[in-house]
């Protein structure tokens, strides 16, 4: 049985700051989260650690593509700080 490839569109919440928020898109969530906290994505980089406050998984990357699309736009900004 092949394994399914998931993308996760994940928030990050800064322990440093809570009020700063980052959206991202991955197809390995564990790796990523390191690489935030690590110091290796140079927007995230001033406010670490990071930790996940959410994460959704979806096996087609073109809704995964969406929806983070969407959480970045003013209405999904609205959305995830209501639901999230």
């Amino acid at each position: 049985m092949p394994s399914i490839q998931f993308y996760y569109v994940y928030i990050l919440i800064s322990a440093k700051d809570p009020d700063r928020h980052y959206v991202g898109i991955t197809g390995n969530l564990e790796s990523r989260i390191r690489k935030h906290n690590q110091g290796g994505v140079p927007f995230t980089r001033g406010n670490r650690p990071w930790k996940i406050e959410t994460a959704v998984a979806f096996s087609s990357k073109v809704k995964a593509v969406a929806f983070e699309r969407y959480l970045k736009s003013g209405s999904g900004r609205v959305f995830a700080r209501r639901h999230f």
